[in-house]
């Protein structure tokens, strides 16, 4: 259940980065913004991941000796693509009104990754519908926090959510190397 826990907090640090990229843009109506960035983030967060423990349980019999390995290319390729992209800007630097098709759009972006850690889940010994509950949860919150920490400070932690979250799933990836 830790790694559970541990995989949403990484996974929703790219939700949480847009979400605070998002407040520090638009500072009008920020519980509706967070309300709304909360609800489409959290969703998507939930269901990639769903998607990609699906999809790994119908390779598993195919792989399933090299599973760990194969869980630990994918999380450490997305934690170090989270890193990367903690150095460029983000999307959200361009937008200039927040719609439903931008939040859409931004929340299949940011959950790309979850769908290929979802693979992870099938190594681990947990409900992937609960897995998929608990990272939709945190998401949601990181994500409505996010926009207000946006609106108060700025995007100064933006960059450094995502680069915690790429180093935590990393760690999750060489961990996987033992299950």
């Amino acid at each position: 259940m830790f790694e559970v826990l541990l995989l949403a907090i990484a996974l929703s640090m790219d939700a949480f980065a847009v979400s605070i990229g998002l407040g520090s843009k638009q500072k009008s109506h920020p519980m509706f913004l967070a309300l709304l960035a909360s609800v489409y983030f959290g969703v998507f967060q939930g269901l990639m991941p769903l998607i990609g423990y699906l999809g790994g349980k119908g390779v598993l019999g195919w792989v399933e000796s090299y599973a760990p390995i194969v869980s630990f290319v994918l999380l450490v390729l997305i934690g170090g693509k989270m890193i990367f992209e903690s150095f460029s800007e983000g999307i959200e630097e361009d937008l200039t009104k927040v719609t439903h098709r931008v939040l859409l759009t931004l929340a299949i972006a940011t959950s790309i990754d979850a769908m290929a850690a979802g693979f992870a889940l099938t190594l681990l010994d947990i409900n992937p519908f609960l897995a998929c509950f608990i990272i939709a949860i945190t998401t949601f919150i990181f994500s409505y926090l996010g926009v207000f920490i946006g609106v108060k400070s700025g995007t100064w932690l933006e960059s450094k959510a995502e680069i915690l979250g790429g180093v935590v799933l990393i760690m999750i990836g060489i961990k996987m190397l033992w299950v």
